[in-house]
């Protein structure tokens, strides 16, 4: 297989998280004048064997596009044996005057603003660019040694004894300790929100199980997707967070399935928060919505039903009624306790706008999710995509100079980046004249033999 790894980095020109919008406020952002963990991440992926191209994804703020351009093409510098695109502000406009002339309409749905339009935009970016599965990592991670992307195509497009293809699987994060449980704190301020007892209660299971098992559970920094389950499937750009498990749940509506990997792991970094209430108001919204899309999905005929039963210990717990108090009941508890106690009242008080949020937004997946496969299909194999970024990788003035803007003292440097930085790139061209398509790198990575998945999965599998 030829796998396309895709690496979101997220920088701010501030250590304050919230954004303009629910959907592009982020977990973590790195702030501009900090060197971040972008280099650690790279660095640890110069031993992965059999590593193809990788895409780092530029999210900032739209004041900060310019440096933080700059900053990341400065890191890039630092690795010039691996095979990296780098996807900002001006590749995301030659990709959207692509699609527009296309006749494809996503700007919402695929781009650098909101986690899963993050995501899809990954998607897009390995169809174009004719990779048959896409490896998500995030910047704050470090690969699990040399045979990481070996374990993380293992079984990927691969049929079960029952003939069931495994085209989604998702492996674990290890902390700085070395340990895959949940760090969340058992306090009587979470008797509503027992998120981590519940996370342990399932890893727990499947990591004493077969190699693979269907995955109640999905850890998106360590992901893989078959081209056949992104074609079909995208993930939902109304999610303020949690877009992981959210794609898991959408696979199952749409007759696929999320599997696990108890061998595939990779090392995430710690980032101590001093807003815990901001992130407490994201999974708010985050788990009113996501109990709303599956109550509407419910209605619908052609989707598969999801019970909260079937997705036990977690996390079916939060997809119950009553997850509305539950939410509000925590947010006073952990703000009488916890030192962001201003944040979590905040959080309290945006539940009523969570559960507005999640009513009128529910629905608006499945709209979009109707015209994904057709979206991404005008995609595959894009000759405009693919020489915009041959020309971005062959031409080594690219780097030299992005990162020479980012080195430009304060005065000039919002200048400069614009003008080193930013790569020009041609027009599409809507002559009907085909363009002629460079020559891509690309790998393989053996899936694993078919007797070999046979054995390490369930017996009723």
């Amino acid at each position: 297989m030829n796998p396309l790894v895709v690496i979101p980095t997220y920088i701010s020109a501030r250590r304050v998280k919230e954004m303009s919008t629910v959907i592009a406020t982020y977990d973590r952002m790195t702030p501009l004048t900090k060197q971040g963990s972008l280099a650690r991440c790279l660095s640890s992926l110069r031993t992965v064997r059999s590593l193809g191209r990788v895409a780092v994804l530029v999210v900032a703020e739209g004041a900060v596009e310019n440096q933080a351009y700059g900053k990341v093409a400065h890191i890039l510098e630092g690795f010039p044996e691996i095979d990296i695109v780098l996807v900002g502000a001006p590749e995301l406009a030659a990709l959207r005057r692509r699609m527009e002339q296309l006749g494809i309409d996503a700007a919402h749905e695929v781009g650098l603003s909101g986690y899963s339009a993050i995501r899809n935009l990954g998607f897009v970016l390995a169809h174009a660019l004719g990779h048959d599965a896409v490896v998500f990592m995030d910047d704050n991670e470090t690969a699990g040694g040399e045979e990481f992307l070996e374990r993380a195509m293992y079984g990927l497009g691969k049929l079960t004894r029952r003939r069931v293809p495994i085209l989604a699987k998702s492996g674990f994060y290890l902390n700085e300790e070395g340990s895959y449980r949940s760090s969340a704190s058992r306090r009587w301020y979470n008797a509503f929100w027992d998120q981590g007892n519940a996370f342990d209660a399932w890893i727990t299971q499947v990591m004493a199980g077969p190699r693979l098992t269907r995955s109640n559970h999905v850890c998106g920094g360590c992901m893989a997707v078959h081209k056949e389950a992104f074609k079909r499937v995208a993930f939902d750009p109304w999610i303020p967070r949690g877009e992981d498990l959210d794609y898991m749940l959408s696979l199952r509506m749409y007759g696929s399935d999320m599997w696990f990997d108890n061998t595939w792991s990779l090392t995430r970094e710690s980032t101590p928060s001093n807003e815990e209430g901001l992130r407490f108001r994201q999974d708010i919204y985050r788990w009113l919505y996501e109990y709303r899309k599956v109550e509407y999905a419910r209605t619908q005929i052609d989707l598969m039903q999801i019970k909260p039963a079937s997705l036990m210990p977690y996390p079916g717990s939060f997809l119950e009624p009553g997850i509305t108090k539950r939410a509000k009941r925590t947010a006073w508890l952990r703000s009488i306790a916890r030192p962001d106690s201003s944040g979590y009242r905040r959080a309290a008080r945006s539940v009523p706008m969570a559960s507005r949020y999640a009513e009128e937004n529910c629905m608006k997946y499945f709209g979009f999710q109707y015209r994904w496969p057709a979206l991404i299909a005008r995609m595959e194999n894009d000759a405009y995509v693919q020489r915009m970024f041959a020309s971005q990788s062959e031409t080594a003035s690219w780097r030299r100079g992005a990162a020479a803007a980012a080195c430009e003292d304060d005065a000039h440097r919002e200048g400069s980046a614009r003008d080193l930085a930013h790569p020009r790139y041609d027009e599409p061209r809507d002559d009907g004249e085909s363009l002629e398509r460079p020559h891509l790198s690309s790998t393989s990575v053996d899936p694993g033999l078919t007797s070999e998945i046979r054995l390490n999965l369930p017996e009723d599998e």
